[in-house]
């Protein structure tokens, strides 16, 4: 699953996307190293080459970006490669580290079938293109689902290291802590649990330090982060645009009145399909019903396109782990509502589907519940395979991918 799927990303960045047209808005994509770098990228590759800035530095806001992915690519670049191929290898490697770490957890939790699914799902996933590119996902992904199984296994020593290295790695890397304190709670766990859980935030406090002494300010990092997520708290505005986005389209919600009325039109009409194969779905069958989903579906995606996608990766996402709770391992479905929580209460609706696919758990649940329904597992594989090389295309264009 792993060599399949980053073949799939690494032939659409390096053979088809350069045959295409620079689209308005985007560049003409090459076919080199530099297909692997966009957005973010250019952040991490900086901080490994150059390190962090100083005190009063205009770019002081890199410190939002936690430490140990680009400690590793600029370990790497001193063996002589470049930066950019330093951290393609960090990441993809990281990825596969992480595949067979999640599917022993899976395959030692439940069986065969399920590891194989919940594996299929993370890493057909559309936004596991993001572990193929020079982003820290397949790292976190990496010490997150270390950090899991050895909490779910009872091995606190390796709880403590692979929870702090994951600290070290993403900010997300937060929400292991209460997760792991309320499971200790939970199960009853004894003490060295409870240190264990603490202990996990060791990488977070080092770079805490490492702020205290190269700027003067052990919250750096999150003052940082005010200049990618300007407020607090749950976005209400953000939300209500994605929502609005979803129901009347992006170009009414752009222009603020009803230039468009085909969108909503559209929309009502699905949803009235949809009930309406509800409500007959036991003359209509099984099959029929189950094509006529999948069309739906796929009007469904054209017509609400990223905010759709966003707002089922948090809100589809959260209703899954609650519906699979009393199936799921514990850790997984506590860790699961952490971090689907932090997203909600960062400030900002930026990246939200790339920031909940970094949510281990989530794979997990989605892995669970295609094994039970392996005709809709691939569907739902083939779907994730239209999207991947849809974000693929459009990343190596720096088109805006999540």
């Amino acid at each position: 699953m792993w060599l399949s799927s980053r073949g799939a990303i690494a032939i659409v960045l390096l053979l088809i996307a350069p045959l295409l047209p620079a689209p308005p808005g985007g560049i003409q994509a090459t076919a080199g190293v530099e297909a692997f770098s966009a957005w973010d990228s250019l952040h991490y590759e900086k901080i490994a080459a150059d390190g962090y800035p100083g005190i009063g530095a205009e770019e002081g806001y890199l410190l939002a970006f936690f430490p140990l992915f680009t400690l590793l690519i600029r370990l790497i670049a001193s063996l002589g490669l470049s930066v950019q191929m330093a951290g393609i290898l960090v990441n993809n490697l990281a990825f596969l580290g992480a595949i067979l770490i999640f599917y022993r957890w899976i395959e030692e939790r439940h069986d065969l079938r399920t590891a194989r699914w919940a594996t299929a799902a993370l890493a057909w996933h559309p936004f596991s293109l993001f572990t193929t590119v020079i982003y820290s996902e397949g790292l976190f992904l990496l010490w997150s689902a270390a950090a899991l199984r050895a909490f779910d296994a009872k091995q606190y020593s390796r709880v403590s290291l692979w929870g702090a290295l994951a600290t070290a790695t993403r900010p997300t890397g937060v929400a292991l802590i209460p997760a792991f304190l309320f499971a200790a709670w939970k199960e009853r766990r004894p003490p060295v649990a409870y240190i264990a859980s603490l202990a996990a935030s060791g990488g977070l406090l080092l770079f805490a330090l490492y702020c205290w002494i190269h700027v003067g300010n052990p919250l750096a990092f999150v003052e940082a982060q005010r200049s990618w997520r300007p407020t607090s708290g749950f976005d209400w505005q953000g939300w209500w645009k994605i929502l609005m986005q979803v129901a009347i389209g992006q170009a009414n919600v752009s222009k603020g009145f009803l230039s468009d009325p085909w969108h909503p039109l559209l929309m009502v009409l699905v949803a009235a399909m949809g009930y309406g194969l509800w409500r007959f779905r036991d003359r209509l069958g099984a099959t029929k019903v189950g094509s006529a989903v999948c069309v739906l579906i796929l009007l469904l995606w054209l017509l609400g396109g990223d905010p759709l996608i966003n707002l089922i990766s948090i809100f589809g996402s959260g209703y899954l782990l609650w519906y699979l709770r009393g199936q799921l391992a514990n850790i997984a479905v506590v860790y699961g509502f952490c971090g689907l929580g932090l997203i909600l209460a960062s400030g900002s609706t930026i990246s939200l589907a790339r920031i909940a696919y970094g949510i281990l758990p989530i794979s997990y649940a989605l892995g669970f519940l295609l094994a039970r329904a392996p005709r809709w597992g691939y569907c739902t594989l083939g779907f994730f395979g239209v999207l991947l090389i849809s974000l693929a295309v459009r990343f190596a264009q720096h088109l805006w991918a999540g």
